[in-house]
């Protein structure tokens, strides 16, 4: 496969600002989302492979109903989860962007792409809030519980109020945004292209993809920016919390689970959830980060980020952290 990311420069972001008019959703695929078609009560709406405890013989036990609820539980959630990183990580950082917060990313064309996108993630809060709501009235779901922030926020909260200064805070907004964007279609193609779900929630998964596979060149690209401008404290900053990143945005998100099976009234939830957690060699949803490979590669970092590409393949026993390790690791010097 060709790396995306080597050709990415100043006449590839002049592309993607050229083509936005004609290739973002928000664009060209409101009606598909805002009038969807039929809905399938019959069909799950999500995958029900990508529950972790599937298998459980005391989640399998109960009854057609309960694990149809659990189902739609999950696909809530799920888009819950992609609201709470574009709304509390990747709005905030195109903000910061926006804003000449970092060096390098004054130039118009780059302004032009970052405004984009960020209306593109705006956009993506609104689709999948269309989304959950639709499923709630096909499923004759009237309470909105609140679901937990996703692990790949918590980690990111956590290391960011232990900063002891305002520009760490900030790069790690920048580090997360551009690992989740360069990273996302391979959280979003877990639905996307799922025959077995509603053809409405892979649409949804589909559409959101096709705005993230211009929104990872953009982030990529403005890293390429940003990064030789930094101080030497700043880019070593950087290089001691990609792992943190990488491992977060990846991780399956074991305080989430308990939350959906308790609000569909499965018994020992979290007894399930912490046996599935056991059974899990390495607490990864997600393997593939070859683009934030080749990402540190075009910085000329990869050498100095302390983690294992290789190691990160389905099945490997690669200890990948406890979810909430970062939730309690240091910041700064």
């Amino acid at each position: 496969m060709e790396d995306s990311h080597s050709s990415v420069g100043p006449g590839t972001l002049r592309r993607i600002a050229d083509t936005w008019p004609r290739r973002a959703t928000v664009r060209t695929d409101m009606d598909k989302v805002t009038d969807p078609g039929p809905y399938d009560p019959r069909l799950p709406d999500y995958p029900e492979h990508l529950l972790p405890f599937a298998a459980h013989p005391d989640y399998t036990a109960q009854s057609e109903d309960r694990r149809r609820h659990t189902n739609t539980l999950a696909w809530i959630a799920y888009n819950a989860r992609v609201i709470a990183a574009e709304e509390h990580v990747a709005n905030p950082t195109f903000t910061m962007l926006a804003h000449g917060r970092f060096p390098g990313v004054d130039r118009y064309e780059v302004k032009q792409v970052v405004q984009q996108s960020h209306v593109d993630e705006v956009w993506h809060t609104y689709m999948h809030m269309v989304a959950m709501q639709r499923t709630r009235e096909a499923r004759g779901i009237t309470a909105e519980a609140e679901i937990v922030q996703p692990v790949t926020n918590r980690r990111l909260f956590a290391l960011a109020d232990q900063c002891a200064e305002s520009w760490e805070r900030d790069l790690l907004f920048l580090l997360w945004t551009t690992v989740g964007e360069v990273s996302i279609n391979a959280f979003l193609d877990l639905l996307a292209g799922d025959r077995t779900i509603q053809p409405m929630h892979a649409l949804v998964a589909r559409l959101h993809a096709r705005d993230e596979a211009a929104h990872g060149p953009v982030l990529a690209e403005l890293m390429k920016e940003i990064f030789p401008r930094l101080d030497s404290r700043q880019q070593d900053f950087l290089i001691r919390w990609f792992p943190e990143a990488i491992t977060a945005f990846g991780a399956e998100d074991y305080d989430l689970w308990p939350q959906v099976l308790g609000l569909a009234k499965v018994p020992k939830a979290a007894d399930i959830v912490n046996d599935a957690r056991s059974a899990s060699d390495a607490g990864l949803m997600l393997t593939d980060f070859s683009t934030v490979r080749r990402l540190l590669r075009d910085l000329g970092i990869e050498g100095r980020v302390e983690f294992d590409f290789e190691a990160l393949r389905p099945g490997s026993s690669r200890a990948a952290g406890d979810a909430d390790t970062a939730e309690h690791a240091g910041v700064g010097a």
